[in-house]
């Protein structure tokens, strides 16, 4: 939920829809394994044309859109879909607080932070476009999972395959 609410609430409101949102998690997760050998979320990312998708969090989202009152994040944002627009926009229900950022580490932040300054202002499409030229994108089949590995093959990683291969499978 605090992943969450730090990207709706550091991002522009008018280009952070779902397909978005899925790749600032991407580049959140992906970018700290790069850095530091392990993911965040430990979602299972899986290869689809509009770029990597982390699938538990993306029916987490979908859930809001369909069915707030009993959705698991209805305390955390909304979906607001606008007339005649495909995008639906993800908003949040309150204010990123010192209580949330008290759930992240010290690099958890860093790279939130360095998520939001490269994407935050940033269309869909630019993020999209990014997420495409990333290994764990160009090496994976359609609809296959996303191995963490593949980010050792990507020229900004600085940790080596069997760090992140070893640091993923401990948890």
């Amino acid at each position: 939920k605090a992943v969450l609410l730090y990207f709706a609430n550091n991002t522009d409101p008018r280009f952070l829809g779902k397909v978005k949102l899925m790749k600032l998690f991407y580049f959140f997760d992906f970018m700290h394994v790069k850095n530091y050998g392990s993911p965040v979320t430990f979602d299972r990312y899986v290869k689809m044309e509009h770029g990597p998708i982390p699938s538990t969090i993306l029916n987490l989202v979908d859930a809001v859109d369909y069915d707030l009152d009993s959705a698991e994040l209805s305390d955390t944002i909304r979906i607001e879909k606008s007339g005649g627009s495909a995008i639906h926009r993800v908003l949040p229900t309150r204010k990123f607080s010192d209580y949330d950022r008290g759930y992240f580490s010290e690099t958890e932040l860093e790279i939130l932070e360095k998520v939001c300054a490269r994407f935050g202002n940033k269309t869909t499409k630019f993020i999209e476009d990014a997420s495409h030229k990333e290994a764990p994108w160009l090496k994976t089949q359609f609809l296959d999972e996303i191995p963490y590995t593949l980010a050792a093959e990507d020229k900004d990683c600085i940790m080596d395959k069997e760090t992140i291969e070893l640091s993923t499978q401990l948890l």
